[in-house]
């Protein structure tokens, strides 16, 4: 997809912005548990996740553009490497995890850059979809073994969704988008 930096900046300043709040609120919830990933086995980095906005697509693609070029062509590599990975797990139903090909020796190349999953994922959280009952969610596994037998902190992701989908109603106004996207990070590499 072609976009115009321009036309994406205002965009961008504004999800910083959220992103910013769900850092501030993860951080919280992080710290009421007593809660870190250092050391964790089950790194999330090996999760494949789909991402549903165009505002994280320009997100990542702004942070991938600002690596140094050998960096860039490095995380191309292992992003294509891990596209045939999932394809030949999907055939033969093996598991799919497989590192993040922004990962390098544990480290999020485009930390700042990061999608709203790698800033929430981890901690119990709650939802609260128009029209519907709240829903929980139990945070990963290290969470569980590390917070066992504590009381529940509420960590409402609602407002982050709400805020994004207004932002990505927006952009997607702004810069005559229509299609929607569903694609993992190694496969939104392959298209920049």
């Amino acid at each position: 997809m072609d976009f115009q930096t321009e036309a994406y900046a205002p965009f961008s300043a504004r999800l910083k912005h959220i992103y910013a709040d769900m850092d501030q609120a993860w951080e919280t919830a992080a710290t009421h548990y007593g809660f870190h990933c250092d050391g964790c086995a089950d790194n999330c980095c090996l999760t494949l996740f789909y991402h549903h906005t165009w505002l994280e697509y320009l997100c990542i693609r702004e942070g991938f553009e600002a690596l140094l070029p050998d960096v860039r062509e490095a995380v191309t590599a292992r992003a294509a490497e891990v596209r045939v990975n999932v394809g030949e797990a999907e055939k033969t139903g093996q598991p799919l995890r497989f590192m993040c090909p922004l990962n390098t020796d544990g480290l999020c190349q485009i930390y700042s850059h990061r999608p709203m999953i790698c800033r929430l994922h981890g901690i119990a959280h709650e939802l609260h979809p128009p029209g519907r009952d709240v829903v929980y969610g139990p945070g990963c596994g290290a969470f569980t073994a590390q917070t066992d037998g504590m009381d529940y902190f509420r960590f409402d992701r609602t407002p982050f969704y709400v805020a994004m989908s207004r932002l990505e109603s927006e952009l997607k106004a702004a810069l005559g988008i229509s299609d929607r996207i569903k694609m993992t990070i190694a496969e939104m590499i392959g298209t920049f």
